[in-house]
Order: structure tokens, then sequence, then C-alpha cells
């Protein structure tokens, strides 16, 4: 028979490498790691790690033992609660966002882990959207944190379930000089955007979705908009537009700084949308359902 706490910690080792990184996670010794892993290797039979270098690595039967613990770990656990549904949940969730995401939504759920399921971890991995996506399709993560804009709607995907969180309003941010027609708030979007249409635009370096709004928003003003950089950070995309470098869309609830002004954005509006996507039929594991739970808890109007 085998042991889920030993195929718990071959599943650690295939996603973190060494054995103290496991041992570290799961509040136990090296040499525990290692003697642990050595007895699942005699119960199926042959060696599911080998010497490489001064670390080691899993053999082949290995990584294929690994890549079906997670599924047999979830599957007990979610045995388990149904067996005794007042158990505490424990086990190790793995999760991509954006960086709003960690910072909004996550992070005040790792907070209240803490006191509500001090045995469920989180391991955060920032990632975009289509990266966070990638990831969970591969099994390596569990849940990914994404987003998408009302003026440019992710496309549906049946093998994952989708639990909105929350919305955030965006507006164009422009240097000061710029900005002295367009802050009355009278002008639509599309008025807006043509009013510095002959600008430079710095849109994301790692997702299209907010070029993609850009891009419909300035077909409806009669324009094509040139793109001329390209940065993952929202506090670099504004100092970029008080250095004069051009102009760029940012949340409504990100601060101005000397030299930007943000002009609001309406008819049509520019909303982002965050999601919480699990993988279909996994959202009933414990671990997942407390820190779903705890998402769709913590959601509030953007």
């Amino acid at each position: 028979m085998l042991d889920p706490r030993q195929l718990e910690m071959l599943l650690e080792l295939s996603r973190h490498g060494s054995m103290r990184s496991v041992a570290d996670l799961l509040g136990v010794t090296t040499s525990t790691v290692s003697q642990q892993i050595g007895a699942l290797g005699r119960a199926v039979g042959t060696p599911v790690i080998e010497p490489d270098g001064r670390r080691v690595r899993l053999t082949p039967p290995g990584r294929r033992l690994a890549e079906h613990a997670g599924a047999v770990l979830a599957a007990l656990e979610s045995a388990r609660a149904a067996l005794d549904p007042a158990a505490d949940p424990r086990g190790t969730v793995r999760v991509a966002s954006f960086a709003t995401g960690i910072r909004r939504s996550l992070l005040p759920v790792i907070r209240t882990l803490r006191t509500t399921h001090p045995d469920v971890n989180l391991q955060v991995l920032e990632l975009e959207p289509p990266e966070a996506l990638a990831a969970i399709a591969a099994d390596e993560v569990d849940l990914a944190l994404t987003y998408d804009y009302t003026l440019a709607r992710a496309a549906s995907d049946e093998m994952l379930d989708s639990h909105p969180l929350w919305q955030a309003r965006w507006r164009l941010a422009v240097p000061s000089d710029l900005a002295e027609d367009l802050v009355d708030d009278t002008g639509s979007s599309v008025e807006v955007l043509a009013a510095v249409a002959d600008q430079g635009w710095i849109v994301n370096s790692r997702h299209t979705a907010d070029e993609d709004v850009l891009r419909t928003v300035s077909a409806l003003a009669g324009f094509e908009p040139r793109v001329t950089h390209r940065a993952d950070s929202l506090d670099l995309v504004r100092d970029l537009v008080a250095a004069g470098l051009g102009v760029g869309l940012v949340p409504e609830a990100l601060p101005d700084v000397p030299g930007v002004i943000g002009v609001p954005l309406h008819d049509p509006e520019v909303l982002l949308r965050c999601f919480a996507m699990v993988r279909r039929g996994r959202g009933t594991w414990p671990p997942l359902a407390a820190v779903l739970e705890l998402l769709l808890a913590g959601t509030r109007p953007g």
C-alpha cells in the first residue's frame, strides 16, 4: 500500500527539486524526507530518485508516480472530508496570479488562513493570465487568478470552472501638459483617445488584453495606435508617462504622481474583471475549496 505522506513528499520534490525545500515546506528534517522517499521506492519496487551531482532527481518511474500523486492525494483528502466534514483541510495549494490579484485578493486570504486553516499552505507564483492558464493546464498550479476587460473578453474554456471575483475601472494616464483639455470628464472614451491619437502608447509586455482594449476604442476613434513601449509593471507605465514617453491605460486606483494626470474613461468605460480559475471538478478538494471560499467572501465592487 502506498503511504500518502510519502506520495506528498515525492510530489513536492518534483515541484521544488531539493529535499531541503521539501523538508522546510512540510516541517520535517531532510533525513526524514530521504528515508520516506527511499521507502516509497521500495514499496513500488523501483527507485523513484537518483543522484544528480550533489542533489537528486526523479527517475522516469518517479516522475510518472509524481504525476499521479496530486490526483491521488486530492481524492484522499476529498474522501476524508466526506467521512469527517468537520475535519480541518490540510495541504499545499499552488496559486498563479497577476500582481494586483496577489495584493488585492491573495494576501488577505493568506493572512486569514493562518488563523482559520493553519494546515493549508499557499504557494504563490506571479504570472500574467496567459502564463497562469498554461500553468493550470499543465497541472503546475491548482488555482489561477486571471483577468480580462469588458472591452476585451477572454475566451471561455470548458475544462475550467470560472469564479468572478471583482472589477476595477481603468483610466488613461497622460503627461500633465497634455491633460488640460481632457480632464473635464465630459468627453467619451472615443473622444479622449482621439485627442491623444498622435502620442506613443505604452502597453503590457506579457499580455495583450490592454492593447486589445486600446485597439478596440481607437478603431472607433478612427486611428491606429502607435505602440512605442511595453512594460509589465503598472508603476513603470506611470513613470514612463511622467517622463513624457507616451500615454497608457492604468487602474483608476493607481495614484497620480507629479507629471501625470489620470483621465476618466466612459462611454464605453474600461473595466478589468478578475476571475478565480480551477480545473473542472477540482474545486471540491478541501484545501482548494477553503481558499476559494475565502476569495469569494472577499469579493467587492471595483
